[in-house]
């Protein structure tokens, strides 16, 4: 894909809602689910679905850099997902290759970060070095942080991390009691990765599915119908609608309703008088 053949970064007649930036959600997670049902719908293989629902995704990142959204974490191939058919993951790998490689153009073009998350055992050597490669294409761009997980999984994300911090422990060069959450923070797979303010799953299924455990654990979760390859920006911006109506209070709560004495004020200084 070219960039004259790419969606436009601003479709004509597409205007995304005007959020304030303390409504608005910095980080964005998705779970593209739903591709092979869409496809199957179709009388079509499963592979046609990533086929669509990988080009997809540019349409996506568009939107998000519409609204002003920080930071997009797309789960693009889990560790689980080694399990599907050996026909179905040369597809995957391969696919994702050749998107990385025609995408990293257009992504650079919208000044759109991308940044590898996830494991390198397994995964592709040819498909790393195009990770790597869009890496340090768009490594000063200034825009919207595109988190490709490939090759990701939630639990093996943390038990790397503890992995690393017991060794850092057993040579010396962290104390065991010292280890908190900012701790662990430096050990994830990206370190910088902000908390995920939304978490969007696609395809009528109402799981996270092992994705950023660890940075969603505050997460808005917002489940679509649709499948990945008809979740478009416009499904984007109604997440981000819905997720500006809902009131966060990290494990707080405020009490809405005043509690006062017959004929008295609600002030506590009058027991004071």
């Amino acid at each position: 894909m070219t960039i004259e053949e790419a969606p436009p970064l601003h479709r004509p007649g597409l205007t995304p809602p005007v959020l304030s930036p303390a409504t608005l959600p910095q980080h964005v997670a998705v779970v593209m689910d739903g591709n092979g049902r869409w496809a199957n719908a179709r009388g079509l293989p499963r592979t046609e679905g990533h086929r669509v629902g990988e080009a997809n995704l540019l349409d996506v990142v568009a939107g998000a850099v519409e609204i002003g959204v920080s930071e997009l974490s797309a789960y693009a191939f889990s560790t689980e997902n080694w399990r599907r058919s050996p026909g179905e993951v040369r597809f995957i790998m391969g696919f994702a290759r050749k998107v990385l490689r025609a995408q990293r153009d257009i992504l650079h073009s919208w000044n759109v970060k991308v940044r590898w998350v996830g494991r390198t055992p397994r995964l592709w050597k040819s498909v790393l070095r195009e990770l790597r490669e869009a890496e340090r294409l768009t490594a000063h761009n200034t825009g919207l942080v595109l988190n490709l997980c490939i090759n990701y999984g939630g639990r093996a994300e943390i038990a790397d991390a503890t992995r690393a911090i017991a060794e850092d422990v057993s040579a010396g060069r962290l104390k065991a009691g010292s280890i908190n959450e900012k701790t662990i923070q430096r050990y994830l797979y990206s370190p910088t990765m902000r908390d995920v303010d939304l978490f969007i799953r696609t395809g009528d299924e109402q799981r996270t599915s092992n994705f950023l455990m660890w940075s969603s654990s505050y997460a808005e979760l917002y489940f679509s119908p649709l499948p990945w390859p008809d979740f478009n920006r416009t499904e984007l911006w109604r997440a981000c609608e819905a997720y500006a109506g809902r009131e966060r209070r990290y494990g707080g709560a405020v009490d809405k309703v005043l509690h006062e004495e017959p004929g008295g004020t609600g002030d506590p200084q009058d027991d004071e008088q």
